[in-house]
């Protein structure tokens, strides 16, 4: 279950990032998983529960978007649909898989700062 490391890496980033802000609490850490990054969203969140305890992430919640897989041509950006082979077939280029399609990205960071 390489969920536990994904959620550990998210919260010592999240620490990071709060710690930096001089933050109180994290409220909600917003984020983008591919659909070709192997990432289970409920082991994931699990795991999270997990691991936030003991630190500033402990109570904040997990806000996950789900990215379809999709490939187009990096030339001319014709759309290649799922299940043709990945070459376009307008000008024969090899397909190019879209940007998030295969990565688990921190978006946005939800935090408690005084004074605001």
């Amino acid at each position: 279950m390489h969920e536990l490391s994904l959620a550990q890496g998210v919260v010592r980033r999240t620490v990071v990032a709060a710690q930096e802000a001089k933050a109180k609490a994290v409220r909600r850490i917003f984020l983008r998983i591919g659909e070709l990054a192997g990432v289970d969203g409920r082991q994931l969140t699990s795991a999270f529960e997990v691991v936030r305890g003991g630190t500033i992430c402990d109570g904040a919640v997990l806000d996950i978007e789900f990215v379809a897989a999709s490939w187009s041509c990096p030339t001319c950006a014709v759309a290649i649909e799922s299940g043709a082979p990945l070459r376009c077939p307008t000008c024969g280029i090899a397909a190019q898989l879209a940007k998030d399609a295969d990565a688990l990205s921190i978006l946005r960071i939800e935090l408690e700062v005084d004074g605001v």
